[in-house]
């Protein structure tokens, strides 16, 4: 499977991604965050330097779990920072951006016995 080469965009958001949580994990060690979160040092120092730019979802969750930041405080403060740098297409910023997960989510799930 040959992988979709990323955006400017892309890159530059997995950096700001990487910059939060570095500047959250503060004086804590890279290795006792990563086994906090369940995930091994060298994927916490990949997302951490832009190597890594687009962590799976749950990799993300573990590590804001782990930093004590929820995933609103994560996407608030990158897309923040996104639409600052699009300043120069805020209509199509807002057409890409996905709609929050409650606007599309079924408001209640059918347990199953």
């Amino acid at each position: 499977m040959v992988r979709t080469p990323l955006t400017p965009e892309e890159r530059l958001r997995g950096e700001r991604l990487g910059a939060l949580l570095r500047a959250a994990r503060g004086e804590r060690s890279m290795a006792a965050v990563a086994a906090s979160a369940g995930i091994s040092a060298e994927t916490l120092r990949k997302i951490e330097t832009g190597r890594a730019p687009t962590p799976a979802f749950f990799t993300v969750a573990a590590l804001a779990g782990a930093l004590g930041l929820s995933l609103d405080e994560i996407l608030g403060r990158c897309a923040a920072e996104e639409a600052v740098a699009s300043a120069g297409r805020p209509a199509q910023v807002a057409a890409e951006r996905p709609a929050p997960v409650a606007a599309v989510a079924p408001a209640a799930v059918p347990l199953i016995a």
